[in-house]
């Protein structure tokens, strides 16, 4: 998934985009929280929906006027054709609702009242005994998992879409703050402690492109543009309309007491490509939003104030760095993978004149 930069596309804020900077800037968020909870609606979620509504619509028809290939196709004695029939009128009319409603979570908790009765009615058809099963074990399956879809729809959208990821933290950074912010600010410096960055390509009038590690491997890619800047004190970013990720961001940057380094403030919210589906699996592999912006903060810190993430013999080399093991050596397999040495990789420290150093 990823959407490319077009430079020419004249920047205006949709009220969905104006809500993440409201939320990013309120006191609500309360910057020095640690916890996850509820973010910015799901642009994600209405495709899914969306989709839904297609696929009732094209599966109303499908029942409608071919219920005899749908009875065979699912394994049900082809004398329900009438019923067949009925239920393709239900799945119409769920189609037509979810289109004609602004917020479908009444027509997704419908579908869902559909697929339990859709389950029911093929367990009872199991007991028949002209039924074949193993196209019934199929068509089951296949309604379990859409079932599934339409009840995480459905229960977004309840909620006003409002099941995005929303982690903040808090750490001081021994360098004073114009030179934290300068790293900040040079979006390539993100890939160097962020553990799901992949890259960030920074382009003119504050446009950036990201790609980030998500779960099970996959990539996902997505174009920012920054909101707010200003120097030494606060950036704050979005994603572009239409991006495949809703995601907002914003750092704060403070003196700590006594001249005695940076308080650096985060506030990261975003919606995985699949909803919470995807929150999910990527706790399952380690991944848990809220953890991953404490290590991220951690290994923040290290680079700033040692030049970079202190690991030990055992943790592997080059671009998988950002795991910190227990100390033992690294095994030989290890070694012949690893790209480069963590201490090989430099840091950029950009200036807003745009003169750069490198440690």
């Amino acid at each position: 998934m990823s959407t490319k930069p077009n430079n020419g596309e004249n920047i205006q804020s949709t009220p969905h985009q104006k809500e993440q900077q409201n939320i990013l800037h309120s006191s609500e968020t309360n910057f020095g929280t640690s916890r996850s909870h509820r973010g910015l609606p799901s642009t994600n979620t209405k495709r899914l929906a969306r989709g839904l509504g297609w696929f009732s619509v094209g599966l109303g028809l499908a029942e409608l006027l071919t219920p005899g290939t749908i009875a065979k196709i699912s394994g049900v004695s082809e004398k329900r054709t009438g019923l067949i029939r009925l239920y393709g009128l239900r799945e119409l009319a769920s189609g037509i609702a979810i289109f004609s409603q602004k917020n479908p979570a009444e027509a997704l908790w419908t579908r869902v009242a559909g697929d339990v009765l859709d389950l029911t009615s093929l367990s009872l058809a199991c007991l028949s005994p002209d039924a074949k099963r193993g196209r019934l074990t199929f068509a089951t399956t296949n309604v379990l998992a859409v079932t599934a879809l339409d009840v995480i729809c459905a229960k977004q959208l309840s909620n006003g879409g409002n099941k995005g990821i929303h982690a903040k933290a808090t750490c001081v950074v021994n360098r004073d703050p114009d030179q934290v912010y300068a790293f900040w600010r040079d979006f390539r410096n993100l890939s160097r402690f962020m553990n799901h960055l992949e890259s960030v390509e920074e382009f003119a009038d504050g446009r950036s492109h990201w790609v980030a590690k998500g779960p099970a491997g996959m990539k996902v890619e997505w174009d920012a543009v920054i909101v707010a800047d200003e120097p030494g004190r606060l950036i704050t970013w979005r994603s572009l309309e239409n991006s495949d990720v809703d995601h907002a961001g914003a750092v704060q940057f403070q003196e700590a007491p006594g001249g005695r380094g940076t308080i650096v403030k985060v506030n990261f919210q975003y919606n995985p490509p699949v909803g919470v589906v995807g929150a999910a699996v990527a706790k399952l592999f380690g991944e848990e939003p809220q953890q991953q912006i404490d290590d991220d903060l951690r290994r923040f810190k290290q680079v700033l104030e040692i030049g970079e993430v202190v690991v030990s013999d055992a943790t592997l080399l080059g671009t998988g760095y950002m795991d910190q093991r227990p100390g033992r050596p690294a095994a030989a397999s290890e070694l012949e993978k690893a790209e480069s040495l963590p201490s090989e990789i430099p840091t950029i420290y950009e200036s807003r004149e745009g003169r750069t150093s490198q440690r």
